[in-house]
């Protein structure tokens, strides 16, 4: 069976970004017009069958993509917009198994970001803000050249409350901060502009406590210490970020970590970010040996089963399936109750089970 086709991934999950930092966008063609937005997004389809008789690009193109017609196809060839195996080519190419055709099409989309009816965790409540447990696989916002303008968090405040701050714009609605799409835990949420601008300044001036817990593979060589490494864009992997000391390509980033439990080639690891660098702690970790578990652009690996603890259970069970890291703590100055607020979330069932069986199954030796 050939593989369906696979829009490139999104790339807009921060995992914690502070308002001082300016929000990444993809790397598209964006053009707006009135209400609604073009860019270029890119399609892979990969070869996976054989032919008896190998058809050519344009109809093998067309044929897998529906809603692109044989001389639309041409015309993508001709301008440029398909490569086979990263390499321009004619239409007339006969297609080989294992071929990786990359498409580049024109999408329009509305950039109206509509109510939605999703249910919030909601830790606190008043006339000024709010703060939420943020739930795994769920957008805090979208953005401009990201598909995901539904289901986010943004829609679901939309819908849950009335009045919300826009001194993020129109697609932030009441967003101060964010976490990445798989990181859960604590967010909190600006009700107006003038607590947004407060809160804000709080996070650019390094004066919100943050504290994440992470499970993690290895162990530190410290109990607890710092990490001090700039963080920027991976030089030739889109979807990372990586340490990049040239200032001219990474931003100062600083990490304090604690090992809270060892285990057998795994730790328990609490975080507290002093920076709010696009994955942060995911590449500090990496940095220093200790990839997330589950985090698989860092790690390499997708999921953690229990038999990779011990082969007692033929069923293997999926015990998590996204990064091992959770926004546990948060702790602000109410601007307008003049107080410390401190909030903590609970810690998600994935990351709980998993704990479970690291302790029962991977005791440190």
């Amino acid at each position: 069976m050939e593989d369906e086709i696979s829009p490139e991934d999104d790339f807009l999950d921060e995992e914690d970004l502070d308002a001082s930092d300016p929000v990444a966008e993809p790397q598209a063609d964006i053009t707006e017009t009135g209400s609604t937005e073009v860019f270029a997004q890119a399609i892979e389809l990969w070869v996976n069958k054989s032919f008896t008789e190998p058809p050519r690009l344009d109809q093998y193109i067309a044929a897998r993509q529906g809603d692109l017609s044989r001389a639309a196809v041409q015309r993508l060839i001709d301008e440029g917009n398909v490569q086979v195996n990263q390499k321009p080519t004619k239409a007339s190419y006969r297609v080989q198994t294992g071929d990786c055709i990359s498409v580049r099409v024109a999408v329009r989309r509305s950039l109206t970001l509509e109510p939605e009816e999703i249910p919030l965790n909601i830790l606190y409540e008043d006339e000024s803000l709010v703060v939420i447990n943020k739930p795994a696989d769920m957008i805090v916002h979208p953005g401009r050249g990201i598909a995901n303008w539904r289901g986010t968090l943004a829609n679901a405040l939309l819908f849950h409350f009335q009045h919300l701050s826009r001194a993020g714009g129109d697609i932030r609605p009441g967003i101060v901060h964010r976490l990445d799409r798989d990181t859960t835990g604590v967010i909190v949420v600006a009700k107006n502009d003038q607590v947004h601008q407060h809160l804000g300044m709080q996070f650019e001036t390094r004066k919100v406590v943050k504290e994440y817990i992470a499970l993690c593979y290895g162990v530190p060589d410290r109990q607890s210490d710092y990490v001090e490494k700039r963080i920027g864009h991976h030089p030739s992997i889109r979807e990372k970020m990586a340490i990049r000391e040239d200032p001219r390509f990474g931003k100062v980033a600083v990490t304090f970590y604690e090992t809270a439990e060892k285990f057998a080639g795994y730790s328990y690891i609490r975080l507290r970010p002093q920076t709010g660098r696009t994955h942060q702690l995911r590449v500090h970790m990496t940095h220093i040996g200790c990839p997330l578990i589950a985090d698989r652009p860092y790690s390499g690996r997708a999921e953690m089963r229990l038999s990779e603890l011990t082969p007692e259970f033929p069923e293997n069970p999926v015990l998590i399936n996204r990064q091992a890291l959770h926004a546990h703590r948060l702790r602000f100055f109410h601007p307008v109750k003049k107080q410390v607020m401190d909030f903590t979330a609970d810690f998600p069932d994935d990351i709980t089970h998993t704990l479970a069986a690291l302790r029962e199954y991977a005791p440190a030796k």
